[in-house]
């Protein structure tokens, strides 16, 4: 009865884990600040234009793709631990500069906030996983990978109500110095980690050698190959659901679309309750067992809400929809730990990532389209399939 709550204070005694955690709480608070504050200031800024909107979405995500494969490279070459301090700095940085610019009148400076952390996260993230592997024992990695998780649901939920408290409260200046002092707090927290692992320096000019090493790594490796179908799997079965929760209330419930607020709201509640039920069970569990009962519980929350006609059922959909999401998230990243090379972490990382985010937004991108020609129903109905798929690909569905 006690071991898994003693195994959690061995882990969360463990310095490494102590400040990226601290690092991360940092960094959730300036991202949403950042997020919401951008997107309310923008908004008033040009009377709710469709396009300048939609450009905020384009300054976060389009590193992501540009960059993603590129910085997983520079993160295996580079001593994690400076590249994710130098990451914070310049993000700092940046978003001071910004903050000067904006000064002078220049409010359009203010995508370049988003643009300019979204890239440079590119190469910190990776660093981070890098060091997970080298100072978490591979026993306590899952669990490691809860907390974080369960971080990260907690400000699904805080996170925009926060945002948008800074925002209303104290205007887009105070907002945006409040992220670069996010940023650079969190630097500090990371600053107190142990000093980098003296390796030798990487030859310089190999970095196309050492991505296409990255390509084959993964192709030889059939636990990763199977994680980059369930990555496509899972993006094209959410981007398709994305844009029509709203029709969900509308359409399916027959009710205002201010009720869609509750299903965020049980999702989200739902998302916290899983990542701790995921963090008490992860030495019961294998990552791979939790990957696939993940899919196979969004499979069956994504069904009940394309099926339901009743709220309190929708309500109940979303939050088995909820409950999945930590699952998934977290049998990834500790399958990805447990099976990628200490060299190849960032490499492995940044080739899987984008493959997740292109099945999305092209999905996202069709979904618009397709429902011209097919009822809200019959979207989720094949969103769940997909999930499905990725449900007996990931192994458990074929035990």
């Amino acid at each position: 009865m006690t071991t898994v709550p003693l195994l959690r204070t061995s882990l969360l005694n463990n310095r490494v884990v102590q400040m990226i955690l601290a690092s991360a709480l940092f960094l959730q608070i300036g991202v949403w600040v950042r997020n919401f504050a951008v997107l309310l200031y923008v908004t008033e800024q040009t009377n709710a234009d469709p396009l300048a909107v939609s450009l905020i979405a384009v300054a976060e995500y389009l590193p992501i793709f540009l960059l993603s494969f590129i910085g997983g490279t520079f993160a295996d070459r580079w001593p994690p631990k400076r590249t994710m301090v130098c990451s914070d700095l310049l993000s700092a940085v940046s978003v001071f500069a910004v903050l000067f610019a904006m000064s002078f009148g220049g409010w359009k400076a203010v995508f370049a906030a988003t643009l300019i952390s979204s890239a440079l996260s590119q190469f910190s993230q990776p660093a981070g996983l890098k060091l997970f592997k080298q100072h978490v024992p591979s026993h306590l990695v899952q669990t490691g990978m809860s907390l974080y998780q369960t971080l990260f649901a907690v400000f699904t939920i805080l996170g925009p109500v926060f945002g948008t408290f800074v925002y209303q409260q104290y205007g887009i200046a105070v907002s945006i110095g409040f992220v670069g002092i996010a940023f650079l707090l969190s630097a500090v927290c990371l600053l107190l980690l142990p000093p980098d692992r003296h390796t030798e320096a990487a030859p310089a000019g190999r970095i196309l050698q050492e991505m296409r090493a990255g390509f084959r790594y993964i192709a030889d490796k059939p636990s990763l190959k199977t994680l980059g179908w369930c990555f496509v799997l899972a993006g094209l079965g959410l981007g398709i659901i994305q844009p029509l929760a709203i029709f969900l209330v509308t359409e399916r419930l027959g009710l205002p679309k201010e009720y869609l607020q509750w299903l965020m709201a049980a999702s989200g509640t739902a998302m916290l309750a899983g990542s701790a039920f995921v963090t008490a069970v992860s030495r019961k569990l294998p990552a791979e067992r939790v990957l696939s009962l993940g899919m196979a519980v969004c499979s069956a929350g994504i069904l009940l809400s394309g099926l339901s006609t009743n709220l309190i059922l929708t309500l109940v959909s979303q939050v088995v929809f909820g409950l999945s999401v930590p699952a998934i998230h977290i049998g990834i990243h500790t399958i990805v730990l447990k099976n990628a090379d200490e060299s190849l972490v960032g490499r492995v990382n940044g080739f899987l990532t984008p493959l997740y985010m292109a099945a999305h937004l092209f999905s996202m991108g069709a979904a618009g389209w397709i429902k011209g020609y097919v009822p809200i129903s019959a979207m989720y109905v094949a969103a769940s399939v997909f999930f499905l798929i990725a449900f007996y690909i990931s192994g458990f569905g074929r035990r």
